[in-house]
């Protein structure tokens, strides 16, 4: 992830290079407008109603570092998250912005032959291994963040950036609203069902309440590649391993 984000860091760094010598004539053209002599005529451009990933959705594969074989999430974990965002043009070249939002972001880790006591009053966080006693079949945590993402964004058509080249780099704050484990269906060491009901428990005090990642995604139109790395860990200090959280999807943004 560190290596994905610091490759889309280069590259809006020479785009932003190229941003200073270019003229904006095939986009304005396509788009029915005359193209300004200079960056400075942009400031003639109506850009009140243009399309700017004000609405964002996101849907991936999420990771941990730091882990250990009793904390080795499985199978698919994934994250969806959404985002109401502004878009602030940059004054003499519309084609920079900076993105400010607001939304949720969830996280689900699915574990197998493993359970993770949330009620217990233990300073570290209990994960029990489960391979030859009662089990449930699915097994799962989540987590829920209240997030405010910021971007800087590069954006190759201005006028409408539903039909052109993409990317951004930016960090999201949030803080956690709620952490809960489910369970499905209880099985035998053979898997034999046992009992057919779902647990679920709820408690957040050992995990970080504060989240702080760093953010990336590069694309074309309403479609990115999109990754994330928490820079913050997830547990509290003592409460287990330092994990950190990272993630790469799809986004789907517009409006």
């Amino acid at each position: 992830m560190k290596k994905l984000l610091a490759t889309s860091f280069l590259i809006l760094s020479l785009y932003a290079a190229l941003a200073q010598k270019t003229t904006d004539t095939t986009v304005l053209n396509m788009m029915g407008n005359t193209p300004p002599a200079t960056p400075a005529k942009w400031n003639s451009v109506d850009l009140s109603n243009r399309s700017n990933d004000h609405f964002m959705l996101q849907y991936g594969f999420d990771k941990w570092s730091g882990i250990n074989d009793s904390t080795t999430p499985s199978g698919f974990s994934r994250h969806f998250n959404m985002y109401f965002m502004l878009d602030k043009p940059f004054k003499n070249n519309p084609k920079f912005s900076v993105g400010l939002g607001v939304g949720v972001g969830s996280s689900n880790m699915f574990f197998k032959n493993k359970s993770i006591d949330l009620k217990s009053g233990s300073t570290r966080l209990p994960f029990s291994k489960l391979d030859s006693v009662n089990h449930f079949k699915k097994y799962k945590l989540t987590t829920v963040f209240l997030e405010a993402p910021i971007e800087l964004r590069y954006n190759s058509n201005p006028l409408n950036s539903n039909k052109g080249f993409k990317m951004a780099l930016g960090v999201k704050i949030g803080t956690m609203v709620n952490a809960h484990t489910k369970g499905k269906t209880l099985v035998d060491k053979n898997g034999k069902t046992v009992n057919d009901f779902i647990m679920k428990e709820n408690n957040k005090r050992l995990f970080n309440s504060t989240r702080f990642a760093l953010t990336g995604r590069v694309g074309f139109g309403i479609i990115a590649l999109q990754g994330s790395y928490q820079v913050t860990a997830l547990l509290k200090d003592g409460a287990g391993p330092v994990i950190n959280p990272y993630s790469i999807g799809i986004a789907i943004s517009g409006l």
